[in-house]
């Protein structure tokens, strides 16, 4: 861990480099609307870290879904359920902080376990009335900041139904997880019992891009689709249930752990890596492994190996 005098050398070195960075861009004689644009962005992802900052060491959840989802409906109802569960559980609940599922998410959880990031937009009312809005509201001018405070810090993310706004969120998430520019999390499409909303999705995904060879198949190993509030609190919870943290280092992966694996589960981890006759070795609470910062699927695999119960002795 970097000491005191470290970390203040290089906070003024980042301090430095961004204010060259808009003198750069100040200097090259641009457009100087690119110098509004660089300074709000930075402004909101400013404005972000501060509000974020006193939850910074709890865990945090983001659920996303559509606007327009009335109160009375199923979804709505799933949403407000999940969120209060995983906010009796220390959860932060993270949301758009808008209408619709967003509303529910924040419903949930309740004004001390909310965090919202709103877009300014000019057809749709402010935040919802749930979100603390002095202390755990961020109001945003651009989607792709938006995006970033939504995510950076959530160790899981839940998607409920919702249109384009939605579809860009999720694709971005599954972007991030499979090229390894995200830390590996729970990624969980939500819907009301008996709704089909994400069957449909995975048909058009597997059919029109897996199938096609654009995206390989393994990707749907990232996603998981649960249809009640037991099946989504457990696939989050689960997902920490032994597992910590994972990090990539010079073609080594290390995966910490609460508690080091048997050795047939470290047996079974080894055949599921991209080479099933890869070392794995324990150091510590670290499961270390050979890996090239690209099969992020077959990690998902190792992962839920990690998390599994021990198998009984005999099979």
């Amino acid at each position: 861990m970097s000491s005191e005098p470290d970390e203040r050398t290089e906070r003024a070195a980042l301090r430095a480099e961004l204010l060259a960075e808009i003198d750069r861009l100040e200097s090259s004689g641009g457009d100087i609307r690119d110098l509004r644009v660089a300074v709000r962005a930075m402004a909101e992802l400013a404005t972000a870290a501060r509000v974020f900052s006193p939850w910074r060491d709890w865990p945090k959840v983001t659920i996303f879904g559509s606007a327009r989802v009335a109160e009375t409906t199923p979804q709505y109802a799933l949403a407000h359920e999940v969120a209060a569960r995983l906010a009796a559980r220390g959860w932060m609940v993270v949301s758009g902080a808008g209408p619709g599922i967003m509303e529910a998410a924040a419903r949930g959880a309740g004004e001390s376990a909310t965090l919202g990031v709103n877009i300014a937009l000019p057809f749709e009312r402010g935040a919802n009335p749930y979100v603390e809005a002095d202390t755990r509201l961020v109001e945003m001018k651009y989607f792709f900041t938006r995006k970033v405070a939504l995510t950076r810090e959530s160790a899981a993310f839940v998607f409920f139904p919702g249109g384009v706004g939605t579809m860009d969120e999720l694709f971005e998430l599954v972007t991030l997880l499979h090229t390894g520019k995200g830390a590996p999390a729970p990624l969980i499409l939500a819907d009301a019992p008996g709704g089909r909303y994400w069957e449909s999705w995975m048909e058009f995904v597997t059919a029109s891009i897996i199938d096609a060879g654009y995206l390989e198949g393994t990707a749907r190993d990232l996603l998981r689709v649960c249809h009640d509030a037991d099946g989504i609190e457990g696939e989050i919870l689960t997902f920490f249930r032994n597992y910590v943290e994972f990090t990539q280092t010079d073609g080594e992966g290390r995966m910490r752990v609460r508690e080091v694996p048997d050795a047939s589960t470290l047996a079974r981890v080894r055949s599921a890596l991209p080479r099933a006759d890869a070392e794995v070795r324990v150091e510590g609470d670290e499961i270390v492994f050979p890996f090239d910062g690209r099969h992020y699927a077959e990690l998902r695999r190792v992962i839920d190996l990690v998390n599994a119960p021990p198998r009984p002795p005999g099979r």
